[in-house]
């Protein structure tokens, strides 16, 4: 059965505004007018987008930018209203679309920007029973509710216009993302220890010690009491950064 011909008209009106250079113009419309439609929706999407990734577009510059603002217009179909999701649209379309003729950062900055904003909107509330002041060591770490942990092929919080990395570096960056009770998010690059003691608090099963003694048995340490030593300062920091929260309380 045809759809009715307004229908039809709505259809090959969005079809032109999507990709101009492929689907015609409908019939009876001014290419002046026309024209009006296409740049206000493009630039509203992408001023949407760009609003998210404000380093990935300085990187690339505005023509290849925009090209690649224009590509995702075209191929891909939003599944949400939403604005502020629109950004996520386009993290998963790189996702599933690798634009080989850009550079091989370009999936992991894009994901360093989007994770501000999903941490800034996230509606993580913090937990109940949590001791601010406890001891790190023999009690179990809180992680702040609104936190990602990230790692990188590459040292994403250095690229910008003077460092434009061809090749993965020989060690993955790992960094903690979170969202502090003032609402700020903030990044912390880790080292290979603190990524592993963060991990394992994530479970929320160790207590400070346990996560500590296991990470030096997994290096083999000969001295175990150094690591913990060095562990509990690392401890401490994250409850200064606010990554630590506190301890659970007992009930």
């Amino acid at each position: 059965m045809n759809a009715p011909a307004f229908q039809q008209y709505q259809t090959e009106f969005t079809r032109h505004i999507r990709n101009p250079k492929v689907a015609p113009r409908p019939a009876g419309v001014s290419v002046r007018r026309m024209a009006v439609y296409n740049e206000i929706v493009f630039n509203n999407l992408q001023g949407l987008v760009e609003s998210c990734f404000p380093l990935t577009r300085e990187v690339l510059g505005v023509r290849r930018w925009t090209r690649l603002v224009r590509r995702f217009f075209v191929q891909h179909q939003c599944a949400t209203p939403i604005f502020r999701q629109i950004p996520e649209e386009f993290l998963r379309w790189l996702e599933a679309e690798p634009q080989t003729d850009y550079p091989p950062f370009l999936h992991s900055l894009t994901h360093y920007e989007w994770i501000e904003l999903s941490l800034a909107v996230s509606d993580a509330v913090m937990p109940e029973h949590v001791d601010p002041q406890g001891d790190l060591l023999t009690s179990c770490p809180v992680l702040t509710p609104a936190l990602a942990l990230l790692s990188y092929p590459y040292a994403v919080q250095r690229i910008g216009k003077r460092y434009k990395p061809t090749q993965p570096d020989s060690q993955p960056t790992q960094i903690v993302a979170f969202r502090r009770a003032d609402d700020e998010v903030k990044f912390i690059v880790l080292n290979p220890v603190s990524a592993r003691l963060l991990a394992l608090l994530a479970e929320g099963t160790s207590t400070g010690l346990q996560a500590l003694t296991q990470i030096a048995q997994e290096l083999q340490h000969p001295k175990p009491d150094v690591v913990i030593n060095s562990g509990l300062e690392i401890l401490e920091n994250l409850r200064l950064e606010q990554v630590i929260i506190g301890v659970l309380r007992a009930l």
